[in-house]
């Protein structure tokens, strides 16, 4: 019986090497789950997700032209819902303005010329780029490569 690509079968763990898991279906053919598949969070070690003899649900992503088996285990249980899944540690978190502060509030989009929209973005940067030249450390080099010391 050949295995159906999108199919859910529940498969026994044959064996785990450091890049995946090996699963012998009911078929009595055997797929490989990549690291990656098997579970929706990192997945360092595989031994702390997956046992030998362990019963799996899989799901068949793909058969390529060697007859080898690609499984995923996380396509095949159901999605997590939002609330539950562990959210990203982000040290630096950049505040995102509302608004986009290149354009006057006066002026329209649809009013105003893309040659106008431009000179004001030119003009804006070419004010931007000065403040932050002017604020910017003296203990830089000067042109010649030397520090103010």
């Amino acid at each position: 019986m050949q295995v159906e690509i999108g199919q859910i079968y529940e498969g026994t763990v044959t064996g785990l090497t450091n890049f995946g898991a090996f699963v012998k279906l009911p078929t009595g053919e055997s797929g490989m789950v990549h690291i990656s598949e098997v579970a929706s969070t990192y997945v360092k070690d595989i031994k702390e997700h997956l046992a030998e003899g362990q019963t799996v649900k899989v799901k068949v992503l793909g058969v390529n032209d060697n007859n080898k088996i690609s499984l995923s285990i996380k396509q095949a249980a159901p999605p997590v819902p939002q609330e539950e899944r562990p959210r990203k540690k982000n040290n630096f978190q950049r505040p995102r303005p509302q608004t986009w502060q290149g354009m006057p509030a006066a002026a329209e989009p649809s009013t105003m010329s893309f040659e106008d929209m431009m000179a004001k973005f030119k003009h804006d940067s070419d004010e931007k780029m000065s403040d932050l030249r002017r604020s910017s450390p003296e203990s830089r080099p000067n042109r010649r490569g030397n520090g103010n010391r």
